[in-house]
C-alpha cells in the first residue's frame, strides 16, 4: 500500500517526510549560510508545487551540552507521497546533487518517511 492511500485515524491523508541529514565530523565543513541561502530557495523553487512543506535543522549538541552534534544539518521535505517526491526531484536530481560541493563535503544520509504523528 502507498503512502498516497493512507488515511490516519481522523481521516487525514498520511504524508510522507524525504529527511536529507549531514554527517557531523571533526574534518567536515558544512556551510549553512550557503545552504540557507541558496541551496535551498533552488530546492524549493525546483520541487515545487509538489512540495508541501519544509524545515531546516542545524546541530547545535548531542545528547548533552558537551557532545558534539551527530549531523551538521539536516532538511525535512514533505510530499503527499514518495511518488510525488521522486516525480518532482528526478527532473532536477542533477542540478540539486551538483550544488553539493559549494556548501559540504559530506555525503548526505537519506531517508523517507511516512510521517505517523505532526502536531
Amino acid at each position: 500500500m502507498r503512502a498516497a492511500n493512507l488515511l490516519d485515524r481522523e481521516g487525514a491523508k498520511v504524508m510522507i517526510q524525504v529527511s536529507i541529514l549531514y554527517l557531523n565530523t571533526p574534518d567536515s565543513r558544512f556551510d549553512i549560510d550557503y545552504y540557507l541561502n541558496q541551496h535551498m530557495p533552488m530546492t524549493i523553487r525546483l520541487l515545487s508545487p509538489a512540495l508541501r512543506g519544509v524545515t531546516v535543522d542545524q546541530g547545535i549538541s548531542g545528547a548533552t551540552p558537551d557532545q558534539t552534534p551527530t549531523y551538521a544539518a539536516g532538511c525535512h521535505l514533505r510530499f503527499d507521497s514518495a511518488d510525488a517526491f521522486y516525480s518532482a526531484f528526478v527532473p532536477h536530481a542533477e542540478k540539486l546533487q551538483a550544488d553539493i560541493p559549494n556548501y559540504t563535503d559530506v555525503a548526505p544520509v537519506i531517508q523517507i518517511s511516512e510521517i505517523r504523528i505532526s502536531r
